[in-house]
C-alpha cells in the first residue's frame, strides 16, 4: 500500500512538471532546416467528392519553387501526402491564407472552417479568399515571373485590411466565424478574378449560413463597402452621372416600425466632387443642388436593388437583423427574422453633404 502511494505520488511530480515546463512525452520537430512553413493553402473541388489541395513548395527559401497539389477526402489528410512527399516537414503555423475555390464555395465551407478553429497552430487572423478560375494554374505560369508571389499577394490584403480604406472586402477567420455563428448575420469574402494570366478584385461573395450565393461587382460592390465595410471610400465614380465622388463617408441608421413590416434604411453621406464631366455648371449653386439631387436619387435606387437582392437571397451580411433586439424582451428566433425580411418593405433615404469642386492649389 505503502509503495503504491510513493509511485502515485512520484507520477503527480512528474504530470506537474511536465504541465508546468509546456513539455509533453511527444515531442515535434522543430529544427529549422527540416520544416517547411506553409504560408496558404488552395482549395478547389476534385473528383468523386474530394478536394485539391494545393501549396507552394518550398514556401521561404530562394530555392527553384514548384506548386504541389494533392485530392484528398480530408483537409488533414492533404497535409499529410505532402510531407510524404516533400523532403521538409509541412507546418501550419505560419499560414496567412486560405484560397478557397468559387465551386466548393457554393457546395459549402462549414467542413474546412471547422478544421481550421480546432487548429491550435492556425491563427485566426489568416485570410479567407474567394478564387474565380484555375489559381493552380496561375501560380505555375507566375512561379517564374514574379518572385515570392504568395508573399505579395498578402501584403496586399494586409495593406487594404490596415488602411481600412473599404476599396475591397478583407476577411479573416475570426470574423468569418462570428458572421457564421452569431444569429442575424451571414458571412462575406473577398473574390479574385483569374483571367489571361492576370488576377484582380472582382468584387463580395455573400453566403447564406456557409454556402456561396451570390457574388457582387462593380457599383454594387462599392455600395456594400460604403455601408457595411468601414463606412469610408477614397473615390466613388457614378458613370451615368459622369461625377466622381471623393473621400466618401457614410453612417447608417436603420428604423423599424412596430409591426416589423417596414424598414427606412437611413444614409448620411459627407463627401466632395473631385472629377465632373457632365454639362452642368456646378460652380452654380442651383446646378450643384440639382446634381447633387441626381446623385442622393441614383445612390437610393442602385443600393433598393441590391438590399432587393438580398432579401431574395434570403441573406443579411448587413446585420439588419440585430435592429429587431430590444432591452428586456427575448431574441426572435432567426429563422423568423429571415422570413420577415423576405417580405419587409425596406425604404432607402440618402442624406448627402456635398463640397463642390475647388481649386485645391488656389493660393489665398
Amino acid at each position: 500500500m505503502r509503495l503504491r502511494k510513493k509511485m502515485a505520488k512520484k507520477f503527480s511530480i512528474i504530470f506537474i512538471a511536465l504541465w508546468l515546463t509546456g513539455c509533453a512525452p511527444f515531442t515535434e520537430n522543430n529544427i529549422i532546416e527540416e520544416l517547411a512553413p506553409v504560408t496558404f493553402l488552395s482549395l478547389s473541388k476534385g473528383d468523386e467528392g474530394k478536394i485539391k489541395i494545393s501549396t507552394i513548395l518550398p514556401p521561404l527559401s530562394k530555392e527553384k519553387k514548384s506548386v504541389m497539389t494533392q485530392e484528398v477526402s480530408f483537409l488533414k489528410e492533404g497535409l499529410m501526402d505532402f510531407n510524404l512527399n516533400f523532403y521538409q516537414e509541412m507546418k501550419s503555423g505560419q499560414m496567412r491564407m486560405l484560397i478557397i475555390n468559387e465551386d466548393l464555395g457554393k457546395e459549402g465551407i462549414m467542413s474546412v472552417i471547422n478544421v481550421l478553429l480546432n487548429d491550435p497552430d492556425i491563427s485566426l487572423r489568416i485570410y479567407l479568399v474567394i478564387v474565380k478560375g484555375n489559381f493552380e494554374k496561375y501560380l505555375e505560369n507566375q512561379l517564374d515571373k514574379q518572385e515570392n508571389l504568395d508573399y505579395s499577394f498578402y501584403r496586399m490584403l494586409k495593406h487594404y485590411e490596415e488602411k481600412n480604406q473599404g476599396e475591397i472586402s478583407v476577411v479573416n477567420l475570426h470574423e468569418f466565424k462570428n458572421l457564421l455563428y452569431t444569429p442575424y448575420s451571414d458571412p462575406f469574402l473577398p473574390v479574385i478574378k483569374i483571367e489571361n494570366d492576370a488576377i484582380s478584385y472582382e468584387g463580395t461573395a455573400l453566403f447564406q449560413n456557409d454556402k456561396l450565393v451570390e457574388i457582387i461587382t462593380t457599383f454594387d460592390d462599392r455600395i456594400f463597402q460604403l455601408l457595411n465595410n468601414g463606412h469610408y471610400l477614397s473615390v466613388l465614380p457614378i458613370p451615368e452621372l459622369e461625377v466622381v465622388l471623393g473621400h466618401v463617408r457614410s453612417k447608417t441608421k436603420v428604423d423599424i416600425n412596430k409591426s416589423l413590416s417596414t424598414m427606412t434604411y437611413t444614409v448620411n453621406i459627407d463627401s466632395r466632387i473631385e472629377e465632373y464631366r457632365g454639362e452642368k455648371q456646378i460652380f452654380d449653386p442651383k446646378n450643384l443642388e440639382d446634381l447633387k439631387k441626381e446623385i442622393q436619387s441614383n445612390l437610393e435606387k442602385q443600393t433598393q436593388e441590391l438590399v432587393k437582392k438580398m432579401q431574395e437571397l434570403n441573406v443579411d451580411p448587413l446585420q439588419l437583423g440585430i435592429h429587431t433586439l430590444k432591452p428586456f424582451s427575448k431574441p426572435m428566433d432567426e429563422k423568423i427574422w429571415i422570413e420577415l425580411f423576405k417580405k419587409m418593405d425596406i425604404k432607402i433615404d440618402y442624406q448627402l453633404n456635398l463640397e463642390p469642386l475647388t481649386n485645391s492649389n488656389a493660393k489665398s
